[in-house]
């Protein structure tokens, strides 16, 4: 009698190791299974953005990572959705319309501006200025034009009005409401 109770509080003692055993199991493998990009996750990525004539503007490659929190808008959002669900390791080409980029050239946002308020070594196309706009913003308006008596100031990112093609590889996926002890 005492060996069949024995047995059976053995064998009930294997069932919850066991038990046990799969429920540690199946939490580990959660905790080892790859991240996938989605809002709030911390980001780390390495890019290279080209235009149309392929011509290379910025890389991170062998560099510093660009890190960003998902969906909170730190990138632009053509890029931002296209990274949505990509995995650790995870390499794409990603296309960006001026829509979904730095937007398209607005022709408002070229103005005159009298020429005494440029200082004189800057009166030249192509130079780039620095100043604040009316709500206390850095502001780097390019010279487009120089006339007699006005220049003429173009207010668009360099990068409106692009298409922009980005190579990216995700690098590592944090999330960040984890807390770790």
């Amino acid at each position: 009698m005492f060996v069949q109770r024995l047995a059976r509080v053995v064998c009930g003692s294997v069932l919850v190791l066991g038990s046990f055993h799969s429920l540690v199991l199946a939490k580990s493998q959660d905790a080892t299974s790859p991240e996938v990009i989605s809002d709030g996750k911390t980001v780390s990525m390495e890019y290279t953005l080209t235009l149309e004539d392929k011509k290379v503007l910025d890389s991170n490659v062998g560099d510093q990572p660009l890190n960003f929190k998902q969906g909170s808008h730190q990138i632009i959002p053509g890029l931002e959705s296209a990274l949505e669900g990509m995995k650790v390791g995870e390499s794409k080409q990603v296309t960006v319309n001026p829509e979904q980029g730095y937007g398209p050239v607005n022709p408002e946002a070229v103005q005159e501006v009298p020429i005494d308020q440029i200082p004189p070594d800057a009166r030249k196309v192509g130079v780039r200025l620095q100043g604040k706009g009316p709500q206390g913003q850095m502001v780097h308006p390019i010279i487009t034009e120089v006339k007699e008596q006005v220049v003429m100031l173009d207010f668009n990112h360099p990068l409106a009005g692009k298409k922009l093609f980005f190579d990216i590889k995700i690098l590592d996926i944090k999330d960040e409401t984890t807390l770790t002890p």
